[in-house]
């Protein structure tokens, strides 16, 4: 029982190592885009941006179907009530 915390603490450390190792590592250019180099009609920047208008698109169609869903249940609650009145008065 008492080596489970120096065990612990071993791994945390070797974990903050590892990962300061590995941001220290890594070359200052993996860290920026083209656009931040100012190759702004490099291949790479315009697949970026290509994607980031595929996922805006995705996000809107998800939204608009959403708002299409609700609108359509309002109306059917609106129908469903009127026919429930409209039953009321005829008995």
């Amino acid at each position: 029982m008492s080596g489970e915390p120096t065990r612990a603490k071993g791994s945390l450390l070797f974990r903050v190592f590892v990962c300061s190792w590995l941001v220290l590592a890594a070359p200052r250019a993996a860290l920026a885009c083209p656009v931040c180099f100012g190759q702004s009609d490099s291949p790479m920047a315009i697949a970026t941006n290509m994607g980031i208008i595929a996922m805006l698109v995705v996000v809107a169609g998800m939204l608009g179907a959403f708002a299409t869903f609700f609108i359509y249940l309002m109306r059917r609650a609106k129908l469903a009530a009127a026919q429930e009145t409209s039953e009321g008065t005829a008995r």
